[in-house]
């Protein structure tokens, strides 16, 4: 049994969490499949990530211990999940939200300084993500404040590793999610029609969802997008700021933005890991696992393996787009990943136009994100745009 199993190294040692960057590549070079208390078995290596992803009959999604539609499903209940919410994120949609995104990405880097200092993070990464997630999801604007306390209150929570007041917040976030349904059904015919009310409407296998069901696509829709796409934001404006000439030549050449964000967020994960179990006994990495056991699957590693990237720290353009595993793989390959790409892309094309420099803040420096968060908590930036002083926000 796994309880009786030696640590092979500890993911909450301050070593790690200072820069958990720096431990994944130091581990996966010793330790590729890794056992500790905290995440049980941790995969290291692309290799054996992709083998997870790609053989879910022996690596099962079904690791959480609350309904999680669809993510934490197998097929083929997942199958019929899946393709219900796949088309929220499909081209139609995409396009005909659009125009929403780009309004709200360049509103929100209209509030930059002319001149000045900001904090990516919380300045511009969290109120993008709770606007443009709102917007997409049709949820007032309202909300953004209540939700940016939640998420903040969330994140000190999950640091401290305080289960009850996790389990309260999630009550909480619930409760949001359910006083929009009710909003939505006591104004019948004459509800907005939106996301949220489109998926209320949605059936499965020839049945109505339940409102647990609705709840936790919501849930997971929102709760997601509002860690990752900041996360996102303050690790791409980071990067940026300390590679003036990728900066340049981004602002040169917008059509590489696209790829330049996948390649950017590959070596500097915005979501750190995923979980598994095992169905039957296995052997992975050399390591023998009886059925039952959790796996942690180390997004933050596997992208940045030498044996498949070389020279791992660099951005380069011309990597082949199929290794990175920034939006998974398999079947379970995040449904929301067009959604993300197009959020992105928008801020950073405005971001990018509305500015001539973006730098490291005098005498600050970026703090790392701890687990399960990845990324930076804060990011101290200058910037300067190309609007007059006058106008400085």
């Amino acid at each position: 049994m796994s309880d009786t199993i030696q640590q092979d190294w500890d993911p909450r040692s301050e070593s790690v969490l200072d820069d958990q960057i720096a431990a994944y590549d130091e581990i996966r070079g010793r330790c590729p499949v890794a056992y500790s208390d905290y995440l049980q078995w941790s995969l290291f290596h692309h290799e054996d990530v992709m083998r997870v992803l790609e053989d879910h009959e022996t690596f099962s999604n079904a690791a959480s211990r609350h309904l999680s539609v669809p993510n934490a499903m197998d097929p083929p209940e997942h199958t019929h999940f899946r393709r219900l919410i796949e088309p929220y994120f499909g081209p139609a949609a995409m396009s005909d939200f659009a125009p929403q995104c780009r309004a709200i990405a360049e509103a929100v880097v209209d509030r930059l300084p002319a001149d000045g200092e900001v904090e990516a993070m919380a300045e511009m990464g969290q109120d993008f993500a709770l606007e443009i997630q709102c917007a997409f999801m049709g949820w007032p604007t309202c909300l953004h404040e209540p939700l940016r306390a939640w998420v903040n209150r969330q994140q000190a929570a999950t640091l401290a590793g305080d289960r009850e007041a996790l389990g309260e917040l999630a009550l909480e976030f619930d409760g949001v999610i359910r006083e929009q349904l009710h909003h939505r059904r006591a104004l019948g015919d004459a509800a907005p029609d939106d996301v949220t009310t489109r998926i209320m409407k949605e059936t499965v296998k020839g049945r109505p969802l339940s409102d647990e069901e609705i709840v936790s696509i919501l849930r997971n829709w929102t709760v997601g997008e509002l860690g990752t796409i900041s996360a996102s934001i303050g690790i791409l404006m980071n990067y940026l700021a300390r590679n003036p000439a990728l900066q340049t030549r981004l602002r040169d050449e917008p059509s590489l933005l696209s790829t330049a964000i996948d390649e950017i967020l590959r070596l500097d994960a915005p979501l750190m890991s995923n979980r598994r179990i095992t169905t039957r006994p296995v052997e992975i990495g050399g390591r023998h696992l009886a059925a039952g056991e959790r796996l942690t699957l180390l997004w933050g590693s596997a992208n940045r393996d030498e044996a498949v990237f070389d020279d791992p720290d660099e951005v380069r353009l011309d990597r082949d787009p199929k290794d990175n595993l920034l939006y998974g793989a398999g079947i379970h390959v995040c449904p929301g990943a067009p959604l993300a790409r197009m959020e992105l892309e928008f801020f950073m094309e405005a971001l990018l136009t509305a500015t001539v420099e973006l730098a490291p803040a005098s005498g600050r420096s970026a703090i790392r994100a701890r687990y399960p968060a990845g990324g930076y908590s804060a990011v101290p930036l200058r910037v300067r745009t190309a609007k007059p002083a006058s106008m400085a926000s």
